[in-house]
């Protein structure tokens, strides 16, 4: 299991304005990994941005701290609940929220942006109704393997699936924040350590089928 240092965690900045990571140690690696959480990529999608398609993130003054994982996309949280104590899950389920086009990066500590390392992003299942980055802990893939690993959310159930059949609610929005989700990967990927040239999607369930569907 993860260990989190207390330390001071690294710091990145992008275009948009600059993120505070936290350090985790990876039991059985000497390679710290370097953890950036609740980072957005997408404008919350709320109000009118409701039923939209998802719009780029706008830039943000200071240091945003990327240390907690982010709310999870509407869902039926005590169903969510009822599978981590069933499945003996360890961790904590965040509670749900609109506001919730985040992603989740993690990457070994040696990395550069010079790097160039492998890119996996990962698509989370739950039949395009549930589930959420916060489920998923890829640190110690990221120090096994030497890869930078994105892991995203995506609007759920009627939020990101309902249509009108026309303009209104044209439907498949989860999958235009998907979508999202990777044009932000080949934009900034690179201050991570990772190579946009070298990314590979992957997920399970409903991941698998987006997987499927973007390709």
């Amino acid at each position: 299991m993860p260990v989190y240092t207390p330390n001071e965690g690294p710091l990145v900045t992008l275009q948009s304005g600059s993120l505070r990571g936290k350090y985790v140690n990876v039991k059985g690696v000497e390679t710290l990994v370097h953890t950036y959480l609740s980072v957005p990529f997408a404008q919350p999608p709320i109000g009118p941005l409701r039923l939209a398609p998802p719009l780029p993130v706008e830039p943000w003054e200071g240091e945003r701290d990327a240390t907690q994982k982010p709310l999870m996309c509407l869902q039926n949280r005590a169903f969510v609940l009822d599978l981590v104590e069933k499945m003996a899950m360890h961790m904590e389920v965040p509670d749900v929220s609109e506001d919730c086009l985040y992603l989740d990066i993690y990457t070994p500590a040696t990395s550069t942006a010079d790097s160039k390392l492998p890119v996996m992003v990962w698509i989370h299942g739950g039949g395009f109704v549930m589930g959420s980055s916060s489920l998923q802990d890829a640190s110690p893939l990221a120090a096994y393997q030497d890869v930078v690993v994105v892991v995203i959310q995506y609007r759920l159930g009627i939020l990101g699936f309902f249509s009108t059949g026309d303009g209104h609610a044209p439907g498949n929005i989860g999958l235009l924040d998907q979508v999202a989700a990777l044009h932000w990967v080949q934009k900034n990927i690179h201050s991570f350590g990772g190579d946009p040239g070298l990314v590979t999607i992957f997920g399970e369930s409903a991941g698998g089928t987006s997987v499927s569907l973007l390709v």
